[in-house]
């Protein structure tokens, strides 16, 4: 579309027929992405005119479809120049009504006309936009304390509309993920954790029944409207923002369990659809990752429904609930990055300084021994689907696996290899020095696994490279002569020199602190006498 006529109506100041054309230019772009750079000085112009239109008294109707076509041309970096200004920023706080310390705004009244909402919505969707694509709208939307100002209207959450506190919350999660700033300020000036974890009691209408213990929902109904998914969601990411920077905050320590108390009230919950529901759960074990793991002993202390004896009387529902998540991620086989390593990570440190859960995770994902004909890493169940990811290509995901099963193997690599293989083990075992043997850093609780009949018998038959029993192998240099033995045996050693001359491999080999070394370097530090052994002076 043309936009020299609308230019040409809006300086005519013509409200009717600059908001005729508006609308037109609207529904032939409302899913517009990507913008034609021959009319990028257009666009600039629109802006700057459109900006000057919100500036005046119009009518709401006109103010929404002025604002409509601001948001989609805000979806262009290269136009934002006239808006990611004070004043541009402060014409769209004020159709927001956002009460900023420095800047007159209306204040939202309970009894505004659905066209008044509609023009808050759409200038904070602007706003959003805004944020997003331009950094000096951040740098003024630091300078005026807008996020500040959202905190001040969240705080009135009970009597907003639902996308006016929908995007209200979008906003301050887009502010608090883009300047470092705002985060410490939202942490330590703000009350945002508090005000935020206010936010979800309200929207998930949470009932308290003792300091960090929620009445169990119904479950024989959806527990989340889609509506209140929404806003759970977008306060789930701004908490998650500002729980990242000073998480270990002890002085905090009462809200910060608070907040563990409704992630596994939410945990618990289900949406109106599987997607929404994984969704959700998806955002509230991030946040729980950047809890203290002090304040994770709320999501077992609560009344045990059934009773569990072997652990101490701990309730494991939401533990279950995250062992469920991790292997539905694990069967998307996509995204592991971003879907898997938070729940894995989530579980190995609840597990390293939790015993109860460790040893509910163990029991499920590590059971006892029996059948070793097969390798690890073969089949349906957890740990072969954690064994396989141990050699996955992405580093993150396999370090995740690896430490995962370490944690719940106590740290021993003698129960590692059992469970999964030297093969699989070797990528942990050398970034932890631990090639020789031994523990790791943590220390566990003295109780002792115990082996199946069935595996120790077959023990001294597994291949402990491979961890399982392996068919016998017809041995290929059963027939060969001396003479040939030696001539494969020269060749072979000419082969690896080749390769060792060329680079394309360097022979390694084990320090005796149990980490790797070239290999002379190893040889020569075996062969050292240990001093400290010796009786000279």
């Amino acid at each position: 579309m043309d936009l020299s006529g609308i230019l040409v109506q809006i300086e005519n100041g013509n409200d009717e027929e600059i908001e005729k054309r508006l609308q037109q230019y609207n529904a032939e772009n409302c899913k517009t992405f990507a913008f034609d750079c021959k009319q990028e000085e257009a666009r600039i112009k629109l802006c700057h005119g459109i900006l000057a239109v919100l500036g005046q008294p119009v009518q709401p109707q006109c103010q929404s479809t002025c604002l409509a076509t601001m948001r989609i041309l805000s979806r262009d970096k290269r136009v934002l120049g006239p808006v990611a200004t004070r004043d541009g920023m402060v014409t769209l706080v004020r159709l927001a009504r956002i009460p900023l310390p420095d800047v007159d705004v209306e204040p939202l009244a309970k009894s505004e006309s659905a066209a008044e909402i509609q023009v808050v919505v759409e200038a904070l969707k602007c706003l959003c936009n805004v944020v997003f694509n331009s950094m000096a709208a951040q740098q003024v939307g630091a300078d005026v304390q807008l996020a500040q100002g959202l905190c001040a209207r969240l705080r009135l959450a009970n009597s907003l509309h639902h996308d006016v506190e929908l995007f209200s919350l979008r906003l301050l999660f887009l502010l608090s993920a883009l300047r470092s700033d705002i985060r410490r300020g939202l942490r330590q000036e703000s009350d945002a954790v508090e005000l935020l974890t206010g936010v979800l009691e309200r929207t998930l209408d949470v009932r308290w029944t003792g300091p960090y213990e929620i009445a169990c929902p119904d479950s024989q109904v959806p527990s989340i409207s889609l509506e209140k998914n929404e806003r759970a969601m977008e306060s789930l990411k701004a908490l998650f923002n500002i729980t990242m920077s000073d998480s270990n905050d002890q002085n905090n320590d009462h809200q910060l369990r608070r907040t563990a108390a409704i992630m596994r009230h939410i945990l618990m919950l289900r949406v109106q659809t599987e997607e929404k529901t994984e969704e959700v759960h998806s955002h509230a074990i991030n946040l729980l990752s950047n809890l203290p793991v002090s304040c994770l002993d709320v999501l077992i202390d609560v009344p045990v429904q059934g009773g569990l004896e072997e652990y101490a009387g701990k309730n494991m529902d939401v533990v279950q609930v995250l062992l469920d998540f991790m292997e539905k991620r694990i069967d998307k086989g996509s995204n592991y990055k971003e879907g898997l390593t938070p729940v894995l990570s989530l579980m190995t440190e609840s597990s390293r300084y939790h015993r109860e859960i460790r040893r509910y995770l163990k029991a499920k994902v590590l059971p006892p021994l029996k059948d070793v004909k097969v390798r690890p890493e073969v089949g349906s169940m957890v740990r072969n689907k954690l064994v396989r990811l141990m050699t996955h290509i992405d580093m993150g995901v396999k370090q995740g696996a690896a430490e995962f099963l370490f944690v719940l193997c106590k740290e021993s690599v003698d129960n590692l290899l059992k469970y999964t293989g030297y093969g699989n083990a070797a990528g942990l075992l050398v970034a932890r020095g631990l090639l020789a043997g031994g523990r790791g850093d943590t220390e566990y609780s003295p109780d002792e696994d115990s082996d199946t009949e069935e595996y120790k018998s077959a023990k001294p038959f597994i291949n402990p490279i491979t961890g399982h029993i392996e068919e016998p192998m017809p041995n290929p240099i059963e027939d060969m002569t001396e003479e040939q033995k030696e001539y494969e045996a020269q060749k072979l050693a000419n082969m690896i020199g080749e390769l060792s001359r060329q680079q394309l491999i360097r022979p390694m080999g084990v320090r005796k602190d149990g980490s790797l070394a070239p290999l002379e370097e190893a040889i020569h530090t075996c062969n050292v006498p240990d001093r400290s052994d010796s009786d000279s002076d």
